[in-house]
């Protein structure tokens, strides 16, 4: 699930106008769907548990999220979503540009920690809980913007604007080098690029020869990297991706159960059918009735 496909299946749950840089979304898991798989992008996500408990993977570090709380993710950080357990969680999923906050010449604000932020050179907490000494300070400025795009007046996007930028002042002032630096970043940026690549790409054949070749291993290597780095085989990666997405497109279109296991890669009905039942315990066709 990329971005795109992310936002536009929840736009009618957005709380602001789609061509201002900051988006809010109402999410249940698993009502809404079974989970967000591992993924990145460009943008900065805020999910802020309102109701219940789930699983949230942030560059690797698990995280069992309890409400209240919010989860930090910065952009190019690895991430996923899921359900934990039997549990259920509500959360608002917060997105929005970093670009929307920095200008185009020499700004203090930008090159002392904005830019550091991004490119990883300084590092704050991934995650906000009540226990936390500034979760108060935190989570003030993201209340503040929820509530205005309830109305909306005139000027809103001026407010939110202002209430980031509090924000990150409490983010600087207040949490920076309060977390452990990532330790390999070159582990995180050679798994981007493949988890990229299964993302924009599992529709379609992908080899094992190929998504080595985009890494930069031999075969063997990478079936080793990417055991080793992601605790399952490749295989079994490609498959329970795959099969996320036909959950989500069971759930969001009237697809014939046919056509969707080709469209999210599947060429065999009834290996699909097998493998949808291990994942999630019913048959497509009763997964799509239950939701």
């Amino acid at each position: 699930m990329n971005i795109l496909e992310y936002e536009n299946y929840h736009e009618e749950k957005t709380h602001v106008e789609l061509k201002f840089p900051y988006n809010t979304y109402l999410c249940s898991i698993p009502l809404d769907f079974s989970g967000v798989p591992l993924h990145w992008h460009d943008e900065m996500e805020i999910i802020y548990v309102k109701k219940g408990s789930g699983q949230v993977t942030v560059d690797f570090s698990e995280y069992h999220v309890s409400a209240p709380c919010i989860v930090l993710i910065l952009p190019g950080q690895l991430h996923s979503i899921e359900q934990y357990k039997a549990d259920s969680m509500e959360y608002e999923n917060i997105i929005f540009s970093l670009s929307m906050l920095m200008p185009g010449n020499i700004d203090y604000a930008k090159d002392d920690f904005i830019t550091p932020l991004i490119l990883g050179k300084l590092t704050v907490p991934t995650l906000f809980t009540p226990v936390y000494p500034y979760y108060e300070d935190v989570i003030a400025p993201i209340d503040a913007c929820d509530e205005i795009c309830k109305t909306m007046p005139q000027g809103y996007q001026l407010y939110i604007k202002s209430k980031l930028y509090e924000f990150f002042y409490i983010l600087d002032n207040r949490c920076r080098n309060l977390s452990r630096p990532i330790k390999s970043r070159k582990t995180l940026d050679k798994m981007k690029l493949v988890l990229k690549h299964i993302e924009n790409n599992y529709a379609e054949k992908i080899s094992v020869s190929d998504i080595a070749q985009i890494a930069g291993f031999s075969e063997s290597h990478f079936m080793r990297y990417f055991k080793e780095t992601m605790g399952t085989s490749f295989i079994n990666y490609l498959k329970d991706y795959r099969l996320t997405m036909a959950a989500r497109l069971l759930q969001s279109s009237d697809s014939s159960v046919l056509n969707i296991a080709a469209e999210v890669g599947f060429d065999n009905l009834s290996y699909f059918n097998r493998a949808f039942k291990e994942k999630f315990g019913v048959t497509p066709l009763k997964y799509r009735k239950l939701t």
